[in-house]
């Protein structure tokens, strides 16, 4: 049933964004019969030039002073999928992001629901004719050799011939009658998921002696009134033809009923509020005296395992008690599954659960679930910020800092912001949380933005774990295992292991050998798409290209002087399980990394063994390292402490410290005291010594007068401008180009010329990614506004000299890498 527009006077215009990149809306007229289904946040399909695309309804209008609109095709939708409440959100990041509305709202709803046409090439009988004659154009062959069989699409054909897609060759092809085209309509990928359901008809009696299977399906609908057919079949295999039978007699009706993809694990045991400390009682008490009295921020600190998440809960079970709505924000997937263990065995299935790991299906089932008022709490993944609540009480973020939140390609927006940005918008309260919240963050607070509650102990008063530094430059010359596992490390792992506890290598990148070289010329092993070296993967027997995926066998020879032997330089995640396994042999071994858990479902499973206690050691990157809580692992191991301090980048201390202070939170958040063994070459660096003694406000006293100094964030905000082309000199002459009128725009005004510093034209640090060459301009400023006028004078106003076909060009707001 289509819900109905309840307008007094039904307008029969709507403004449209269309799922396309263009940064202006459209107006269609409606057709009177669609008249009534019309509401904001529906799709409909509407005509594009000569094609047919997804739009969103935006707003109803009046008569319009326009000519030769064009009415809608259709109403994609019986509900609308975001609430009108959503559309100034959209129109927000749009503007702040400088990306087209309708790829906002595609972005923030779940993949796969946009329909569109496109074009299909099919072979006539004339062009079957021409491919048996040998004069005939090797590309035009091709092209009707791959068509014979049936139609395919434009892109299809190009991909799989391996060929620029050409359209001066199909039209040639057309022309020529040898080939027909047609515009095909694609439908969504993602349906609701129907189920068919047994019901007994009231007042209908049975005639005749029943069989024992009849009276069974009988028994059953009694008491439980509909039942779904496939559960049936459970007790009475033969249900579907005696169910049928009795449906034919009158007995019982069979309807369908829409069901739910359960996207959640096992069953969880129901869970009790937990008794609070002093100081998160005062936490929570402070925060729900800002609920529902308008727009309020605020800032979480605090130690690891300080029991923030249980502040969190108790604030959603205080919220949804009084009809408001939750939003709980966590970095990464794996992540998630411990948060939605702990809020499912709190609050049961009132939960609907977003992130890129669930698929299409199932993520389209859990929104919604939210869009009919199912569920009152969104948990997820950055994505999770455009759930489509409405009466939105609380947006929690925990681990607010994490770079997980900022999305890199596509629309690069950070969820942290945005979680901001709507709680401002709903009225609601948006808590940020970390025991190393980010220098931004922080700086807020001390500006008055945000306001700030502190937990500084462990729950049960349990001990910070000690933590022991090692200085690797005492371990140059050692060879084999005891390079990477030092004695000290190596003396504490056996004694955990003997008291059957657990033990985390933090190690943050993967593979085995992160460096190889020939061993007769000295030659690094090369990507051929990237600047960047291989990096050789033990398990896969290959050197791999963490960047755009390029692999050469192990058994490839140098290309400068063609020997086959290669030194193995660098570590990863490989190379510690196998020292970890010489000096183990009887442990039981697991590792954690991109590697490992690309399979659906196997970062559950590895958490799960974990939890168990199946693993003694796990050794992982940096998805080890946020959040989780394994009370039997009571040592954790930092390899290398130092391989984010000398990236080229302001921010490179910054993430040292929370990624050590983080992983070292991992140990001993159980009864048993934790310890940390931090292996590191710059042993006095203070990123590493703060981290040592998990002292936020030390980090931040010094790291903050650098940032002055310098006048980076949070004292200016920045846009990245990238630049690529797979022409290394018209890629050149571009951003030459657009560096000079970058100059020009800023001489010419004078508020620009105080306000706007322009740092380069340079090429990026990593030279070519993937084929592409790649240079950058850094636009920093002393606020956004000035930057984003500076963006559109330079973008929109010299249009004719920005856009080049062979270029492409990425603005990016707010960037976290700069690489």
């Amino acid at each position: 049933m289509l819900v109905e527009s309840n307008m007094e006077t039904d307008p029969t215009y709507i403004e449209v964004a269309v799922a396309l990149p263009l940064t202006t809306t459209f107006t269609y007229s409606v057709p009177e019969e669609m008249l009534p289904f019309v509401v904001p946040g529906k799709r409909v399909l509407v005509p594009f030039g000569k094609r047919r695309v997804t739009g969103y309804i935006l707003r109803l209008c009046e008569k319009q002073d326009l000519e030769k609109i064009k009415n809608i095709l259709d109403v994609l939708d019986e509900v609308p999928l975001f609430p009108e409440s959503m559309i100034p959100f959209f129109k927000w990041i749009a503007d702040y992001y400088i990306y087209p509305i309708g790829e906002v709202i595609k972005c923030a709803l779940p993949s796969g629901l946009n329909v569109y046409d496109f074009t299909t090439v099919e072979i006539t009988e004339s062009g079957s004719e021409v491919l048996k004659e040998p004069s005939l154009a090797s590309m035009e062959k091709e092209i009707l050799q791959y068509v014979k069989n049936g139609p395919h699409s434009i892109k299809d054909i190009f991909r799989n011939l391996n060929k620029e897609a050409s359209s001066s060759l199909i039209n040639r092809l057309e022309s020529k009658g040898l080939i027909k085209t047609a515009r095909t309509l694609k439908s969504s990928r993602v349906r609701p998921t129907m189920e068919r359901y047994v019901v007994l008809k009231e007042n209908e009696t049975m005639q005749g002696r029943l069989s024992v299977q009849r009276k069974k399906i009988i028994d059953h609908l009694r008491m439980n009134h509909e039942v779904p057919l496939k559960m049936l079949k459970e007790i009475v295999p033969s249900a579907a033809r005696i169910v049928k039978s009795m449906a034919d007699a009158g007995y019982v009706s069979i309807v369908n009923r829409r069901v739910y993809r359960d996207p959640f694990g096992e069953a969880i045991q129901a869970d009790t509020i937990h008794e609070l400390t002093t100081e998160q009682e005062g936490v929570i008490a402070h925060m729900l005296k800002s609920l529902g009295k308008g727009y309020s921020p605020h800032l979480l600190t605090g130690v690891t395992g300080s029991g923030k998440t249980e502040v969190y809960m108790q604030l959603a079970d205080k919220a949804i008690k009084l009809g408001y709505s939750v939003i709980i924000l966590v970095p990464e997937i794996a992540l998630i599954s411990q948060m939605e263990r702990r809020f499912r065995s709190r609050f049961g299935e009132c939960i609907a659960v977003l992130h890129s790991g669930l698929s299409d299906s199932e993520r389209y089932d859990q929104w919604m679930r939210i869009v009919s008022g199912e569920v009152s709490i969104a948990l997820g993944a950055r994505s999770a910020i455009f759930a489509p609540f409405v009466n939105i009480g609380f947006i929690i973020v925990d681990e607010e800092h994490d770079p997980s939140y900022k999305q890199e390609n596509g629309l690069r927006y950070h969820a942290r912001d945005l979680a901001v940005v709507r709680a401002k918008q709903a009225s609601g309260v948006v808590l940020l949380g970390s025991a190393t919240p980010s220098v931004q963050s922080y700086y807020n607070t001390t500006t008055n933005k945000f306001s700030k509650g502190e937990l500084t102990e462990r729950v049960e008063n349990r001990p910070l774990p000690e933590v022991s530094i090692v200085d690797l430059r005492e371990y140059r010359d050692s060879r084999g295992a005891k390079r990477i596992i030092t004695p000290l490390l190596q003396g504490a792992m056996k004694e955990t292991l003997s008291r059957r506890e657990q033990v985390l290598l933090f190690l943050n990148r993967r593979g085995f050998s992160s460096f190889t070289v020939c061993a007769s010329c000295g030659e690094t092993i090369q990507c051929k798409n990237c600047d960047i070296s291989l990096t050789f993967h033990k398990g896969e027997n290959a050197h791999k290209c963490h960047y755009c995926g390029f692999s050469l066998s192990s058994s490839s020879t140098c290309k400068s002087c063609g020997s086959s032997s290669v030194r193995l330089l660098g570590l990863g995640t490989e190379k510690v399980e196998e020292a970890v396994q010489s000096l183990f042999p009887e442990a039981r071994i697991a590792r954690m990394d991109k590697d490992t858990t690309a399979k659906k479902g196997s970062i559950l499973s590895i958490l799960r063994a974990l939890r168990n206690q199946e693993i003694d050691v796990l050794i992982g990157t940096q998805m080890v390292a946020k959040g989780h809580d394994f009370p039997n692992i009571t040592l954790v191991g930092i390899i290398c402490a130092d391989l984010s301090l000398n990236f080229p980048d302001f921010r490179a201390g910054e993430r040292t410290f929370q990624l050590l202070a983080q992983v070292a939170g991992r140990a001993g958040r159980g009864e048993t005291p934790g310890k940390v063994i931090l292996q590191t070459y710059n042993p006095d660096h203070f990123s590493i010594l703060t981290a040592k003694e998990q002292d936020f406000n030390a980090f931040y006293s010094k790291e903050i007068v650098h940032r002055k100094a310098l006048n980076y964030p949070p004292f200016s905000r920045i846009i990245h401008v990238r630049i690529s082309g797979k022409d290394k000199n018209k890629t050149r002459r571009y951003t030459q180009e657009l560096g000079a009128v970058c100059q020009t725009i800023r001489k010419r005004d004078k508020d620009l010329l105080k306000s706007i510093e322009i740092l380069g034209p340079i090429e990026a640090s990593l030279q070519k990614i993937a084929s592409f060459y790649r240079w950058q301009i850094l636009l920093k400023g002393n606020s956004s506004q000035s930057l984003h006028q500076f963006i559109h004078s330079l973008f929109l106003e010299n249009i004719y000299k920005t856009a080049k076909r062979d270029v492409q060009v990425v603005i990016d707001v707010d960037p976290l890498y700069m690489m």
